[in-house]
């Protein structure tokens, strides 16, 4: 907190530092006795009406009354990362898109609209990276309108916790009643120790989702549209672990005890789909597979990996912490007011 020449708390933010990284303490029972107070990070939103919009990290919203205000600063911006691979939101954000292309496409601006049959919200989204062009309210019209005519309910991916992320488009967005149905968090982490982690345990690479992978996927009964848009990507490689006929379990999937996705983009390699029969966990397979996946990503010449994870998945997050990955930012998406949801 910012303290004055005397030693007490001070308010050092005004109106003027919307947008900008603030960490805030106010009163979270005034009056009470033995006062308690509540700590806030993130960024700084909005500030009409004596009540001031914080958005966390985790893309969380805090009000904040002005005259539970006790102290508040701006806050520099966070370190480089000392371990793993530096990177942008943007760089992030354009390579996550090339890694999982939509079946058509089309510009509003710097945004993206893009649309594939429904098949995954990422695909079925805009992507914002930048100014569409327009003032907000007619680029949304303009948004819905596109998704319409296809059929589909508008999204818009943003995110938040991290240098040049979207906390006040997510804020908009909010005031506006878009509702956010999906968070998630992109980790990075360097590729080479996770190529060294497992040895040949059979994981057969192609460059294809044949119907042996298909019957792994948690997606069952992809279409070809789907099929388009898991084979898209610089460079996809699909590994498979081949089971025992019957070692499927109650999973299905045709005795293929193990999966999994990477695109390779330059010196990006994007891991996704690592699944893994029920009844054959805790074998090491989904290690296996991401290890065999980033030995031919280092072949191609990438050195660093993506990966994207669910915030209640504490199974698959531990799985990434222990092969050196780490969370950079999360990102959600919004859907249009009074419209049906689709799978992620």
């Amino acid at each position: 907190m910012e303290f004055s020449a005397a030693g007490r708390l001070e308010v050092c933010i005004t109106t003027a530092d919307v947008g900008k990284r603030v960490s805030v303490r106010r009163l979270s029972e005034a009056g009470a006795a033995g006062e308690k107070f509540t700590d806030t990070v993130g960024v700084l939103t909005s500030w009409t009406d004596g009540v001031l919009l914080i958005t966390r990290k985790s893309g969380e919203s805090v009000r904040v009354a002005e005259s539970a205000l006790v102290a508040g600063k701006v806050v520099p911006p966070a370190p480089a990362r000392r371990r793993g691979p530096a990177a942008s939101y943007e760089e992030l954000a354009r390579v996550a898109a090339r890694s999982w292309r939509p079946v058509e496409s089309e510009r509003l601006g710097a945004w993206e609209l893009r649309a594939a049959g429904g098949f995954t919200r990422r695909a079925n989204s805009v992507l914002p990276l930048g100014d569409p062009g327009l003032p907000l309210d007619e680029a949304l019209t303009a948004v819905r309108r596109w998704y319409g005519v296809r059929g589909l309910p508008a999204y818009v991916q943003t995110a938040t916790g991290a240098a040049g992320t979207q906390e006040l488009l997510c804020a908009e967005l909010e005031r506006r009643g878009w509702v956010r149905e999906v968070t998630a968090e992109v980790w990075t982490g360097p590729l080479a120790p996770v190529a060294d982690l497992a040895g040949d345990t059979g994981v057969v690479l192609s460059r294809e989702a044949d119907d042996t992978w298909l019957a792994r996927y948690q997606r069952k009964g992809v279409s070809e549209v789907a099929l388009r848009v898991l084979e898209s990507g610089p460079s996809v490689w699909f590994a498979t672990v081949p089971g025992t006929e019957g070692a499927d379990g109650a999973g299905g999937g045709g005795g293929v005890a193990a999966i999994g996705r990477c695109v390779v983009d330059g010196r990006w390699a994007s891991f996704a789909a690592v699944e893994v029969d029920p009844a054959q966990r805790r074998r090491g397979l989904a290690t296996a597979v991401m290890a065999a996946l980033a030995r031919r990503a280092l072949d191609e010449g990438a050195s660093a990996a993506w990966l994207q994870v669910e915030t209640d998945n504490a199974g698959a997050r531990a799985l990434y912490a222990g092969m050196g990955f780490a969370a950079h930012h999360s990102y959600h998406h919004y859907r249009e007011p009074a419209a049906a949801g689709t799978d992620r």
